[in-house]
């Protein structure tokens, strides 16, 4: 029988999430896209797409914001933290800024929800009762740039989402050419303040866990960088030609 609390099992599932991501990120390459949004299949059953990210989100505040609680002192306090105030952020403010949003797809919802319910309990319990530090750990130098990329990211991420959102006036449904903030650079300028806000949570935590959910984060969404970026050039014949994917200046 699976120990669902123990150590091992935190561990096995980290791992687990790392094979994932390597699996997620050839068949994104190979050219698998998620059906929402502008890949989406409009033959496929959909529910409201504020519903779709509360509901696939939640478990990603509502198990760190319960370990929370369990952790044993101050510095595993702190890692979960920074989960909450992500998804505290995705689950429940997002949604409600949405305008004129696409129906979800049920299954990107339940695929979505299954993911969140996983990592919540992998990033909240782990580090609450089993993340250790040594002493001095977050007066350390690359922990002080942890904390930096995690909050940098998460700004680039809230400042992208804001420019997408305001695209499209009331009542419009088509897709628009981004401009400002990071998207002068890349295509997907929330996906790189996504990718470097979790890498800094990595460098905060120092932990398999935290590593786990930084890689599978860069290979799930930084493919889907890629199409986007095919996408726009398809699309708009005026597409800025010196704007790179996903790194500025690189790809």
């Amino acid at each position: 029988m699976v120990d669902w609390m123990s150590e091992s099992f935190f561990t096995l599932s980290a791992w687990v999430m790392i094979v994932s991501g390597v699996v997620t990120m050839i068949s994104l390459l190979m050219g698998f896209k998620a059906t929402y949004g502008r890949y989406a299949d409009a033959h496929s059953k959909s529910i409201p797409a504020r519903w779709g990210w509360l509901i696939q989100e939640a478990p990603s505040f509502l198990l760190p914001a319960s370990a929370f609680w369990e952790a044993p002192n101050l510095g595993c306090k702190i890692i979960i933290l920074l989960m909450t105030i992500h998804y505290a952020n995705r689950t429940f403010i997002f949604p409600i800024q949405l305008k004129n949003p696409k129906p979800t797809p049920i299954m990107i919802v339940i695929s979505a929800f299954i993911f969140c319910l996983w990592n919540g309990y992998l990033q909240g319990f782990y580090h609450a009762w089993y993340y250790t530090f040594p002493v001095g750990h977050f007066k350390q130098p690359i922990t002080l740039l942890g904390f930096f990329l995690f909050f940098a990211g998460m700004a680039i991420n809230l400042h992208s989402d804001d420019i997408l959102r305001n695209l499209r006036k009331d009542g419009e449904t088509e897709y628009k050419i981004p401009r400002g903030g990071m998207f002068e650079y890349v295509s997907g300028a929330n996906f790189f303040g996504e990718i470097i806000e979790w890498f800094g949570f990595f460098l905060v935590a120092r932990s398999l866990p935290s590593a786990a959910f930084a890689f599978f984060t860069f290979a799930n969404i930084g493919p889907r960088a890629l199409q986007h970026h095919q996408w726009y050039k398809e699309k708009f014949e005026d597409y800025p030609q010196r704007r790179k994917a996903l790194i500025p200046f690189i790809l």
